[in-house]
């Protein structure tokens, strides 16, 4: 997994390359720990993520008091499919969030 991060004054994009699962889950959070205070708004672009398991459910669900609120943009086929199926099986869980990107 490689992950590149871009801050611009108050916002930070953060790019994973590879997939997203139980190994790259704690470099992908230690990125979003990482940020300055002063990022208010953070955009995942996740184009480059082919395949997300469980671990990207953790990812795009963690808890607004981490962080700013992410914003989800750029889910290839497979990660769209699983937030799909675990929102039909978890409707109340925080997933909606990562489908309009």
């Amino acid at each position: 997994m490689y992950i590149t991060t871009r801050i611009d004054g108050a916002t930070a994009a953060i790019t994973p390359h590879g997939e997203i699962d139980h190994d790259a889950l704690p470099g992908l959070l230690e990125a979003a720990r990482a940020l300055p205070a002063t990022v208010t708004s953070v955009t995942w672009d996740l184009y480059h993520v082919p395949f997300m398991d469980a671990a990207g459910l953790h990812l795009l669900s963690r808890p607004q008091s981490d962080g700013p609120t992410p914003r989800f943009v750029g889910l290839r086929p497979q990660p769209q499919r699983l937030i799909r199926q675990a929102a039909r099986l978890f409707p109340a869980a925080p997933w909606a969030c990562a489908t309009a990107g």
